[in-house]
């Protein structure tokens, strides 16, 4: 089928991504987060280590990422404005109304934190840092992405996800079914009742809107409080006006 991923490739990866996330990583902890088999994932490890990409750390069966991994984002230069312009923004945005805010983009199937407020508030349960990714389908950033996608973009994204053999296609046509892509687009933000896909599932809500560069889709804008502490209702409310008019500060920066 055209456009379907090489599945061992996408293995690969999601072992590099995990140990460059976690700095550090048995053989078994690869295994888990690439959720291939330990004799995968050894054959992997051998290959990212002849690749010069990973090394094995001194007296210890631990694996951790080389310098040569920072050369992979050498040609990459989209976010740099973005977050210049948005960080002042955000911040003042978090100073307001207290919860944490995060910029995030969609890269392949996941949408990743460029930038995040989670350091400037106390109402925060754990620190999130650049790099940080969530499922597209799973969060308000993701389903904020998708309903601002160009309609091949967003047909290719979801091959790509009905491809994947660690994702259940029960669950995959469960939360296609639930995206109601029109009705975001029409209000203009996306909710995620509870985020389980976290450092504490299941404790925070959250709520996206898009911000545009020249009317374009450029990133989500995200704020995530306790789901203990109010209602979503109540929290759209009292945040989405000042959430609205920070992205719209940003996409008229962005847009200059």
């Amino acid at each position: 089928m055209k456009g379907v991923p090489i599945q061992s490739f996408s293995r690969a990866i999601s072992a590099l991504k995990a140990i460059n996330r976690h700095g550090s990583m048995t053989m078994m902890e690869i295994s888990r987060a690439a959720k291939v088999p330990y004799p995968t994932a050894h054959r992997i490890v051998q290959t990212l280590i002849y690749e010069g990409l990973i090394e094995q750390e001194p007296a210890r069966k631990r694996y951790r990422p080389t310098g040569l991994v920072q050369t992979l984002s050498s040609g990459y230069q989209h976010d740099g404005r973005l977050v210049e312009v948005a960080r002042p923004l955000i911040v003042e945005l978090t100073r307001k109304v207290g919860w944490p805010v995060s910029i995030a983009i969609r890269v392949g199937k996941n949408m990743m934190l460029l930038d995040s407020t989670h350091a400037n508030t106390s109402l925060t349960f754990a620190q999130y840092y650049p790099g940080f990714t969530l499922p597209l389908l799973d969060s308000a950033s993701g389903k904020l992405s998708l309903a601002y996608a160009e309609e091949d973009d967003r047909e290719q994204i979801l091959k790509w996800m009905s491809a994947d053999q660690d994702i259940d296609p029960e669950y995959l046509a469960e939360a296609k079914g639930a995206l109601n892509l029109d009705g975001v687009r029409e209000r203009g933000y996306a909710l995620q009742g509870r985020n389980y896909f976290n450092h504490t599932p299941g404790k925070t809500s959250s709520i996206a809107v898009p911000i545009f560069a020249d009317g374009k889709f450029e990133a989500a804008m995200t704020l995530v409080f306790f789901v203990s502490a109010m209602k979503i209702e109540n929290a759209l409310q009292s945040y989405l006006p000042e959430m609205l008019a920070t992205a719209s500060a940003v996409s008229a920066e962005l847009s200059q």
